[in-house]
């Protein structure tokens, strides 16, 4: 990593990774086929749904063969480290239950954190502060992961921030090791269940917040204009899903349907990103 970090002016990038087949898909045949790194394409291998091959185009694809180093190099690292100079950012993790996607995020997650220590360490001259919180959204109620009250927790609307979560806990971090600590009680703490499609379903939203604090050393903590607060939001969604595909029933149907329902709203969302002065974060 170079001494300076920029990062794309884009609002939105779209990368998407494509896993192998697992041990209950073995003996079937892929639909899609990685022909480029920008580019995939859809097959049929149902014949009475054969259909002219369609190629859709995005910033990145990543083959079934790559490494989640390579996901995150390419992929991630660029909006990941825009927060040390101050740039908020966001990485999600979107796609089918079963696909890989909690498995990606805590690679990008970790890689994240290596390289922005690494980013402090080569900057001797500027003091860092960094703190970390972490919730889980599960059936619509927000949880404190970093707490092992079970209480569901009020979001509020605070007019400087933006919406908050009311007595979320935030940890000031001694060092990565004590972040590395953190997640994995964040990851002890999610609420996961077994379905049709995978053994170890996750049943929740995570989100995962590193606020960075930084200024030239005597101006730490003291309001001046020098001082850069940012924070990357980390963002494991849990998988969409349909009932007859995951032979759901009871609980773990009402959580498919709360977890279909929050994407929707979260899809709405990003499309209207693209109207700079609304957007609609509310929905019924």
């Amino acid at each position: 990593m170079g001494e300076k970090v920029e990062a794309k002016e884009e609002r939105i990038m779209v990368s998407v990774r494509m896993r192998p087949l697992n041990g209950r898909e073995s003996g079937d045949s892929s639909d899609w086929e990685c022909i480029s790194p920008t580019t995939v394409m859809f097959r049929s291998t149902v014949p009475d749904r054969a259909m002219f091959p369609t190629a859709y185009t995005y910033d990145r694809v990543f083959g079934p063969n790559c490494s989640t180093r390579q996901v995150y190099e390419e992929g991630a690292k660029e909006v990941a480290l825009s927060v040390v100079n101050g740039i908020n950012s966001s990485i999600f993790a979107y796609g089918q239950t079963s696909s890989g996607k909690t498995y990606t995020m805590t690679g990008i997650t970790e890689y994240s954190v290596m390289d922005i220590y690494d980013y402090i360490e080569k900057h001797p001259e500027r003091e860092f502060m960094l703190k970390f919180s972490a919730i889980e959204i599960y059936n619509e109620a927000v949880r404190d992961l970093l707490s092992h009250d079970t209480t569901p927790l009020r979001l509020l609307d605070d007019p400087e921030k933006g919406t908050t979560v009311e007595k979320l806990t935030e940890e000031t971090l001694r060092d990565k090791d004590h972040l590395r600590d953190l997640l994995g009680m964040c990851e002890a703490q999610r609420q996961i269940g077994e379905t049709a499609l995978n053994e170890a379903s996750s049943r929740s939203h995570q989100i995962l917040r590193l606020t960075i604090e930084s200024s030239v050393k005597q101006y730490l903590g003291k309001g001046k204009s020098s001082t850069l607060v940012s924070c990357v939001n980390f963002v494991d969604l849990a998988g969409s899903e349909r009932a007859s595909q995951t032979a759901s029933a009871g609980m773990r149907l009402k959580e498919g349907s709360h977890i279909n329902r929050s994407l929707l709203t979260l899809g709405k969302v990003v499309r209207q990103l693209r109207f700079v002065w609304f957007v609609f974060f509310l929905q019924e």
